[in-house]
């Protein structure tokens, strides 16, 4: 069937998550790459044991916002660090999430898609204030159609309910849409609910090695465009 938009990921797809390193580096020397690393692993872990503690599809009883789930995340990381830290060091790096760095190629490849006429779309974890800040700062803001949180539904990914946001929005179905991210979890669950999927394996690892392969692998979001040409 041919591919009619494309729904992205944001956080790993889009945006540098690690980039926060840095600035997490100017205020806990030698720490900055553990403190992203535990953070990340943390946050999904955290957005993970929510949805499956109650996956009814109305909503979670335990659901907490993501920019909540980030900061907790967050504050365990440098606690499992056994570093000291104050409520404005933990303030500063809150705000370096909402100005992560977007990935080089994404303007270009952005634009080019848009050329093609398809409809563009971001289906996120993140908190719909988090994705506004970012897509802003980033300035891709006039490349997307949509931005979408799975707020909406208060459960996260791979929660059926967060998927079923995106046809909903872009009134395709599932199979139409190349749904892409760079996190390989996300790309199993878009599989198994029937998006023609684009997993962006940015650091060469091993794909998951249960469930169905992405219909597509690419190393960055250049190589979106030819996907979606030669699917047109």
């Amino acid at each position: 069937m041919a591919l009619r938009g494309l729904i992205l990921d944001a956080y790993g797809t889009l945006f540098d998550i690690h980039s926060i390193a840095r600035l997490a580096e100017q205020l806990f020397p030698e720490s900055g790459t553990q403190i992203s690393m535990l953070w990340r692993q943390k946050q999904i872990e955290y957005s993970q044991l929510i949805s499956l503690s109650d996956p009814s599809p109305g909503g979670s009883r335990h659901y907490r916002s993501f920019r909540e789930l980030t900061e907790a995340s967050l504050r365990y990381s440098l606690q499992r660090l056994n570093l000291h830290f104050t409520d404005g060091q933990v303030q500063t790096l809150m705000g370096g999430y909402d100005q992560l760095d977007a990935y080089p190629e994404c303007m270009g490849a952005l634009e080019h898609i848009k050329s093609l006429g398809l409809p563009t779309a971001i289906l996120s974890n993140g908190s719909p204030d988090m994705l506004k800040a970012a897509v802003t700062s980033s300035g891709l803001a006039p490349l997307l159609d949509h931005v979408i949180s799975v707020d909406q539904v208060q459960q996260f990914k791979t929660h059926p309910a967060c998927y079923d946001m995106g046809p909903a929005t872009l009134q395709l179905k599932p199979q139409e849409i190349l749904f892409v991210s760079s996190n390989a979890w996300d790309i199993l669950g878009a599989t198994w609910y029937g998006f023609t999927t684009c997993w962006v394996n940015r650091q060469g690892v091993p794909f998951e090695t249960i469930g169905r392969q992405p219909h597509h692998t690419c190393t960055t979001l250049s190589a979106l465009a030819e996907i979606l040409h030669l699917n047109a």
